[in-house]
């Protein structure tokens, strides 16, 4: 069993995945799309890493305002998540992504990542860090939120 951990932005999806023993998280690849709401190759592309890695659960980033309001954001994300499991009929948690994006971007400034490299593996760290979050608060008995 594998938990599937994805940064689902407007144009790209980062994919990650646990270990087998569900202590950590490996970035494997990020999906791009040239348009936002044409969503069928991303989900088909899911389906095909779920097939190969042996995944059982999807944790997906939800973007939270920092006041803890959701936004637009938010919404597509839902939306994307609901498509998502009546086509994988697997069950998917929201995680909250606030500052995992910033967060991506400091492990990669301090890891002497050059600026313009940044951009082809920020959303891939996003979605460890929100795959490792979940796999971390799952071993100390909290969870996400379930759709």
């Amino acid at each position: 069993m594998r938990i599937m951990g994805l940064d689902f932005g407007s144009k790209t999806v980062g994919v990650a995945v646990s270990d087998p023993l569900l202590v950590t998280a490996q970035g494997i690849e990020i999906i791009r799309r040239k348009d936002e709401n044409k969503q069928r190759r991303t989900l088909a592309r899911i389906e095909e890493l779920i097939e190969e890695y042996g995944v059982s659960e999807i944790v997906l980033g939800l973007a939270v305002n920092m006041n803890a309001s959701e936004g637009e954001r938010a919404d597509k994300t839902r939306e994307f998540a609901d498509r998502l499991m009546r086509r994988t009929g697997l069950p998917v948690s929201f995680w909250d992504e606030r500052l995992t994006t910033v967060e991506a971007e400091r492990t990669m400034m301090e890891a002497n990542v050059r600026r313009e490299n940044r951009r082809d593996y920020v959303d891939k760290i996003a979605a460890v860090l929100i795959l490792q979050g979940y796999l971390d608060a799952r071993a100390a008995g909290q969870e996400g939120t379930d759709l």
